[in-house]
């Protein structure tokens, strides 16, 4: 008899609105079982109480007979001391309708598994990379993606892949393959190509590619991704990828700290771009320099030897206009320049990001006066009408360090030869620069 007004009293604390049927059970609502320590398997309502239904058998009176009972008390025999209530027993039976502790936890765990992070396909991604050393490029052949997450209503995606180079700038390096519209299992087999890749990169950086699906009406949605060192790959052999998507690693940000620290959070979040954009990658430089010794007394020559500075191209430059190009021009000074004739610049080459100049500047030069210069190496946006815009620079002399330094020693040591490298354009604007 007190169970049965226990359960009536249970049953009689849920309020239902007139007119309509309660659709929840009690058995979601009491589900939840928290505990500290490793996660358990969620218990049922049934575990707890019997469901009585009209043609069961009578629940039995004695206490020893019952699995459970409660006392007026409120303690329950069989009952640690630790709770009031405790499941039943597997096989026990308190009527008819009355489920097993067993049965309850197996039908919990089917239930809670389809919702786990961990069983969420992402899809895969098979690709192949190859790095050439003669030509400082890195080649990356997108081949196809199976089993990739639906992102639109009609249950498809229409995928395609970003390529980017970490650390660096993400416009300046981005590239991207073409969408194949409404499919989970889309077939690219496209070539992608990174110019001015040095070995240094392949040491340092990491290539991400991310996998999107593409809306015309709204923003695009992130899919997954995947990470590659490039140190993974050997120089002129093509590497096989075949992987898994993820979900991009969390990135440490002081928005996970208290309401109370937002304020200061959005301080340092601020401070943090202020730190990844004053060592951001704007661009690569292919330059070539070539020491010319004077020539031999009797050849009639008119002029002495010096540096013959050639500006090739350049490749991923930094979008500066609004249409996502630039307008680039490169200007060179040999410094210090007492007497202001060491300027040169080259000539603009209109909406690109990888323009090619192919031209050739000589500075008349003794040896051992270049071995105390700078030679100072500046990349700008031309805009009409007002200021142009600087999108990056390098410089090379016997106290910098890197592929600048190596490339001025070989020039200074290989005497007549033409030495050529890539070099990574910084949005650091040197200080002996002049804005004009």
């Amino acid at each position: 008899m007190q169970q049965n007004n226990f359960l009536s009293l249970c049953f009689s604390s849920m309020t239902v609105r007139k007119g309509k049927k309660l659709t929840i059970s009690i058995q979601e609502h009491m589900a939840i079982d928290v505990c500290p320590g490793p996660i358990r398997p969620i218990r049922q309502i049934s575990a707890y109480f019997p469901r009585l239904s009209p043609t069961a058998e009578p629940v039995s009176s004695n206490p020893a007979a019952s699995p459970l009972s409660l006392s007026p008390g409120g303690g329950a025999s069989g009952v640690t001391s630790g709770g009031l209530l405790s499941p039943l027993q597997a096989g026990a039976r308190g009527g008819g309708g009355t489920l097993s502790a067993t049965s309850s936890i197996e039908t919990s765990v089917d239930i809670c598994s389809s919702d786990s992070d961990d069983c969420t396909a992402l899809g895969t991604l098979e690709f192949e990379l190859r790095y050439e050393r003669a030509t400082s490029s890195l080649h990356c052949t997108i081949i196809r993606a199976k089993g990739l997450k639906p992102m639109d209503f009609n249950g498809l995606s229409d995928p395609y892949v970003k390529l980017h180079l970490l650390p660096g700038a993400c416009k300046a390096n981005k590239l991207k393959t073409k969408t194949v519209r409404n499919s989970l299992n889309p077939v690219w087999n496209e070539t992608l190509t990174y110019i001015g890749i040095t070995e240094e990169d392949m040491h340092r950086k990491t290539l991400r590619l991310s996998v999107c699906d593409e809306d015309k009406l709204t923003h695009n949605e992130f899919i997954g991704e995947s990470r590659v060192a490039l140190r993974r790959v050997k120089p002129d052999q093509t590497k096989h990828f075949y992987t898994c998507l993820e979900h991009p690693p969390p990135l440490p940000s002081p928005t996970a700290m208290g309401a109370a620290l937002r304020g200061i959070s959005c301080y340092l979040r601020e401070w943090e771009n202020e730190q990844l954009t004053s060592l951001e990658e704007r661009g690569r430089l292919l330059l070539s320099l070539q020491f010319q010794p004077p020539p031999v007394e009797g050849e009639g020559a008119v002029r002495r030897g010096g540096l013959c500075v050639g500006v090739q191209r350049c490749a991923h430059l930094a979008a500066m206009d609004v249409n996502g190009f630039s307008d680039p021009y490169v200007k060179i000074y040999l410094k210090p320049d007492v007497k202001k004739k060491s300027k040169h610049k080259t000539a603009v080459i209109k909406k690109t990001l990888n323009p090619e100049f192919n031209e050739e500047f000589f500075y008349e030069i003794s040896l051992s006066e270049l071995v105390h210069k700078t030679l100072e190496v500046t990349v700008w946006d031309y805009d009409l009408g007002r200021s142009n815009d600087f999108i990056g620079g390098v410089c090379l002399n016997c106290h910098v360090q890197g592929d600048a330094l190596r490339h001025w020693m070989d020039c200074l040591r290989n005497k007549g030869q033409r030495v050529e490298r890539w070099h990574i354009l910084t949005n650091e604007l040197p200080q002996t620069t002049c804005h004009d």
